[in-house]
Protein backbone atom coordinates (compact mmCIF):
# COMPACT_ATOMS: atom_id res chain seq x y z
CA UNK A 1 0.00 0.00 0.00
CA UNK A 2 0.85 3.36 -0.76
CA UNK A 3 1.72 5.81 1.93
CA UNK A 4 -0.16 8.50 0.71
CA UNK A 5 -3.21 6.44 0.51
CA UNK A 6 -2.74 4.68 3.81
CA UNK A 7 -2.38 8.15 5.47
CA UNK A 8 -5.64 9.64 3.56
CA UNK A 9 -7.81 6.42 5.04
CA UNK A 10 -6.26 6.62 8.54
CA UNK A 11 -7.05 10.55 8.75
CA UNK A 12 -10.22 9.92 7.50
CA UNK A 13 -10.75 6.78 9.64
CA UNK A 14 -9.67 9.27 12.49
CA UNK A 15 -12.43 12.26 11.87
CA UNK A 16 -15.30 9.97 11.27
CA UNK A 17 -14.39 8.33 14.97
CA UNK A 18 -14.05 11.85 16.21
CA UNK A 19 -10.32 11.70 16.69
CA UNK A 20 -8.74 14.60 15.19
CA UNK A 21 -5.82 14.97 17.02
CA UNK A 22 -4.74 11.44 15.73
CA UNK A 23 -3.93 13.21 12.58
CA UNK A 24 -0.12 14.70 13.49
CA UNK A 25 0.47 11.33 15.08
CA UNK A 26 -0.44 9.56 12.23
CA UNK A 27 1.38 12.27 9.61
CA UNK A 28 4.30 11.68 11.26
CA UNK A 29 4.66 8.05 11.46
CA UNK A 30 3.91 8.23 7.89
CA UNK A 31 6.81 10.50 7.42
CA UNK A 32 8.99 7.76 9.39
CA UNK A 33 8.10 5.21 7.66
CA UNK A 34 8.76 6.94 4.52
CA UNK A 35 11.88 7.75 5.37
CA UNK A 36 12.52 3.93 6.56
CA UNK A 37 11.85 3.04 3.69
CA UNK A 38 14.01 5.43 1.55
CA UNK A 39 16.70 3.92 3.86
CA UNK A 40 16.09 0.53 2.97
CA UNK A 41 16.18 1.18 -0.68
CA UNK A 42 19.26 3.32 -0.28
CA UNK A 43 21.12 0.46 1.63
CA UNK A 44 20.09 -2.09 -0.91
CA UNK A 45 21.87 -0.34 -3.87
CA UNK A 46 25.03 0.30 -2.42
CA UNK A 47 24.94 -3.60 -0.73
CA UNK A 48 24.64 -4.10 -4.48
CA UNK A 49 26.73 -1.75 -6.35
CA UNK A 50 29.80 -3.34 -3.57
CA UNK A 51 29.00 -7.07 -3.10
CA UNK A 52 30.88 -9.37 -5.85
CA UNK A 53 29.57 -11.02 -8.47
CA UNK A 54 27.44 -14.08 -8.17
CA UNK A 55 26.96 -13.42 -4.74
CA UNK A 56 23.05 -13.51 -2.95
CA UNK A 57 21.82 -10.77 -1.01
CA UNK A 58 23.22 -10.45 2.19
CA UNK A 59 21.18 -13.12 5.31
CA UNK A 60 18.51 -11.43 6.79
CA UNK A 61 18.18 -9.04 4.12
CA UNK A 62 14.51 -7.87 3.44
CA UNK A 63 12.30 -9.14 0.49
CA UNK A 64 11.85 -6.39 -1.84
CA UNK A 65 8.00 -4.82 -1.79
Amino acid sequence: MQIDVWLKAACDDAERRGLPELKPLLETLARSTAALREADRSVRAVLADTAPPGNLAPPGSLEDE
